[in-house]
């Protein structure tokens, strides 16, 4: 079962707790595509604290990505250095 699709809420919070860095790569650029065609132009992707892989992995997929206007860690509140605040 861990194979089959699922729906994630396009609301302007990507959670990629359960995601490895290899899923990431695909599924942060159509999160992007699919928040833009919704109108959302500011998202906050949680990648963890951990290690830094899969943050290292987002803003490497953010930093090439015409779509993306800025990002930053988020304010403590909203998750700290284990969150990213992306301006699309």
């Amino acid at each position: 079962m861990a194979d089959e699709p699922f729906e994630l809420p396009i609301d302007g919070v990507l959670d990629l707790h359960a995601f490895s860095p290899k899923e990431v790569r695909d599924l942060v650029p159509e999160y992007i595509g699919e928040c833009l065609r919704r109108g959302i132009t500011e998202i906050r992707i949680i990648h963890g604290k951990g290690t830094g892989t899969l943050k290292a992995v987002v803003h490497g997929l953010l930093k090439k990505d015409p779509r993306v206007a800025g990002f930053k860690d988020a304010d403590p509140g909203a998750g700290g250095w284990g969150a990213t605040i992306v301006r699309l």
